[in-house]
């Protein structure tokens, strides 16, 4: 019988396998079996022009963006100082001046 790993969100070891996919029975969380995350593997995040992008840096807004929920828009070429990197579809959050905290994608960003 082959060792399960444990689980990467509580650290579990009385995880099982079902249907393809590994489960925390304490936890709740599921996780694929066949592409089981490595500690030492990380998310690269790229900006619109292949740039590759790191927590802190200074990126320039390259599209008019809409704010949801407002009136307002981030305009072309807005700097955008100490960025962080987080997962999802929006990868970039961030404190722009005049507007206030905000999620940005990182196909609307070049490194400045």
């Amino acid at each position: 019988m082959s060792e399960l790993p444990n689980c990467p969100q509580c650290g579990s070891e009385f995880t099982y396998e079902d249907e393809g996919r590994l489960v925390c029975p304490e936890c709740a969380h599921e996780w694929s079996a066949t592409t089981a995350p490595a500690a030492d593997e990380a998310r690269v995040v790229r900006d619109a022009v292949g740039n590759v992008l790191a927590d802190g840096d200074t990126v320039t807004v390259i599209k008019d963006l809409k704010i949801r929920g407002s009136s307002g828009v981030v305009k072309v070429g807005t700097k955008v100082k100490g960025i962080r990197l987080v997962d999802g579809d929006h990868d970039i959050d961030c404190r722009i001046d005049g507007v206030g905290a905000m999620q940005l994608k990182s196909q609307f960003v070049k490194k400045a």
